[in-house]
């Protein structure tokens, strides 16, 4: 027989008298339909910046198998511009296996301290070279090693292979620089959709969504 869930982990509900508590504190302005959801996304990833204790700029990446099966996990957002969000990876990875096959990924950015997320769907086309060879530079050297040592999400035999590896990419490349390696590189998200989301009281959020249209972006407002 199963146990009971303890249901004191469980956060209760607010009760009537919280919620009108909480709706008669200063309400924050509400979400604009700006033209461009770059510019809200912007102010809401330097407010997360400014009060998330670790990775405002981590995400969710969602991509999908051979078969069609959800495979989804954390990165860090590395660069984003009017054409996208962008992030990096080993092209051998599983991602970067399914982002070759089914250019299609979905982004989720969750910051707890602000009660925001933002989710992101769209088409993924890989970044050029002089990019990665530009954000590679700005590694740290023990991060650039890594890069050419890891055969990412291949089974690995235990920890003295991986640090016997890194060891043979520091001795290959001696105190020279280390050349980004040719298996690894990046992604872009060009976004079709953006929804930014804001926790309120009882459950009764807001959800401003962004519809890539030609020429410019459509907004409308979903129910909670």
């Amino acid at each position: 027989m199963s146990e009971t869930p303890d249901k004191s982990l469980i956060p209760a509900s607010p009760s009537e008298d919280e919620y009108v508590r909480q709706v008669t504190q200063a309400e924050p302005p509400p979400l604009l339909s700006e033209d461009d959801p770059f510019a809200l996304f912007a102010d809401w990833l330097r407010e997360a910046g400014e009060k998330e204790p670790n990775d405002p700029n981590a995400m969710a990446v969602a991509t999908a198998d051979e078969h069609g099966l959800p495979d989804v996990r954390m990165v860090l957002l590395k660069d984003v511009d009017p054409e996208g969000f962008v992030f990096y990876t080993n092209l051998g990875s599983a991602k970067g296996r399914q982002l070759a096959a089914n250019p299609q990924a979905a982004l989720l950015f969750h910051w707890k301290s602000l009660r925001r997320q933002v989710r992101v769907r769209g088409t993924v086309s890989p970044v050029s070279d002089a990019e990665a060879d530009s954000y590679f530079a700005t590694r740290a050297r023990p991060a650039q090693l890594g890069a050419w040592a890891s055969e990412q999400s291949r089974p690995l035999p235990d920890r003295l292979a991986l640090e016997k590896r890194i060891a043979e990419a520091g001795l290959k490349f001696g105190l020279g620089k280390v050349a980004r390696p040719p298996h690894w590189s990046g992604f872009r998200i060009r976004p079709q959709t953006i929804e930014f989301w804001r926790d309120r009281p009882f459950r009764l959020h807001e959800r401003l969504v962004f519809q890539r249209a030609e020429g410019g972006w459509t907004t409308e407002r979903l129910y909670p």
